[in-house]
């Protein structure tokens, strides 16, 4: 949600380095919260519809396809606004356009399956584990960067990786020792983290379509899953099993359903806005604490008993996740460093 003053991730922050040191440590605690607050929020959210005893809804893809929904109808809301109120609300101006819709199409598939697999992966393990099941992204981003892209990586980031896979497998293997190992949740885990590479790649090459635009390519986004999502619906038998759904009429569901797309919205708007305050690397170290916090709340609030192996691979998945992080800054800044061929050219003409 882009409101007057709102986020650009890609801004230089030059006026907030004007502001007093407390005021600045202040801004930045409080959108460090904020994103905090909403992705736990909406991780333990999306775990009760998907997954509560008491609920007893057995549709994820409806779950999803009606966060779409609300995506869809608050990117067009605010868009009105903006139409209307021009000097309050700064959002950009959305039309459908079929020409557009069919070069987002690709990447929309790839955005469908990302949310879906990540919802289906939360259904069916447990939200302590979820971190863990979810933790190839940045290998599968590694590896297709090579496939697709043809970018190679240093030995250290390689190393990073494979701390990574030895986190993930040692979490399997605990996950099973203890009993609660879901195989189909794990396969779901690393289809999501495959879907989530395969996201970032394709949503660079689709951008210039939508002209640079973050929300217009969320908007085709979700209205495209939501058209797509209909036949499967029918497909999987998720309406027939609405028609018997107890709670189909209760202003709670639908209250936590309307909630949990508000936050899966939402965490586009305060994302940017972290990224925003900090830095993309200040983002991806507050990403990973997030997920330590996220897993010890979960293992507390379900009343979990994990043993010293279980702990010591989330530990190295989150471990492994920030030197990746901490090895490719240090690569970017050094390259950045390194004076270009042309610049030594006119140095050495001086002379």
């Amino acid at each position: 949600m882009a409101l007057m003053g709102g986020p650009d991730p890609y801004s230089e922050p030059d006026a907030s380095q004007e502001k007093p040191f407390l005021l600045r440590a202040l801004q930045i605690a409080l959108v460090v919260s904020l994103y905090w607050v909403t992705s736990i929020s909406m991780v333990f959210l999306n775990k009760y519809l998907l997954d509560s005893s008491s609920l007893q809804l057995d549709a994820p893809i409806f779950v999803t396809f009606y966060q779409c929904l609300v995506t869809t109808v608050l990117c067009k809301g605010l868009s009105t606004l903006a139409a209307c109120f021009p000097g309050t609300v700064d959002f950009p101006t959305l039309c459908l356009d079929l020409r557009v819709a069919r070069s987002v199409l690709p990447l929309s598939v790839v955005f469908i399956s990302m949310i879906t697999f990540n919802n289906l992966c939360l259904k069916y393990v447990g939200v302590a584990f979820y971190n863990v099941g979810r933790s190839l992204t940045t290998v599968f981003n590694v590896l297709l960067s090579y496939l697709l892209l043809k970018q190679t990586t240093s030995f250290y980031a390689l190393l990073t990786c494979g701390v990574i896979i030895g986190g993930f497998w040692l979490g399997v293997d605990q996950e099973g020792a203890e009993g609660t190992l879901s195989w189909t949740g794990t396969l779901f885990g690393v289809l999501a983290s495959l879907c989530v590479s395969l996201n970032a790649i394709y949503t660079k090459k689709v951008l210039p379509v939508v002209d640079g635009s973050i929300w217009r390519l969320t908007f085709y986004n979700n209205v495209i899953a939501c058209v797509l999502f209909l036949p499967l619906l029918l497909l999987l038998g998720e309406l027939q099993a609405l028609r018997f759904f107890v709670q189909l009429g209760s202003a709670h569901f639908w209250g936590m359903m309307t909630l949990g797309g508000l936050f899966g919205f939402a965490i586009g708007y305060v994302t940017g806005l972290q990224i925003k305050f900090t830095s993309p690397l200040t983002h991806n170290v507050s990403g990973t604490a997030k997920a330590c916090a996220q897993t010890v709340l979960a293992v507390l609030y379900y009343e979990e008993t994990k043993s010293f192996l279980w702990w010591t691979s989330n530990l190295m998945v989150l471990g492994g996740s920030s030197a990746y992080t901490w090895v490719r800054g240090w690569e970017m800044k050094k390259v950045q460093e390194e004076p270009s061929p042309k610049e030594d050219e006119k140095s050495s003409m001086r002379v």
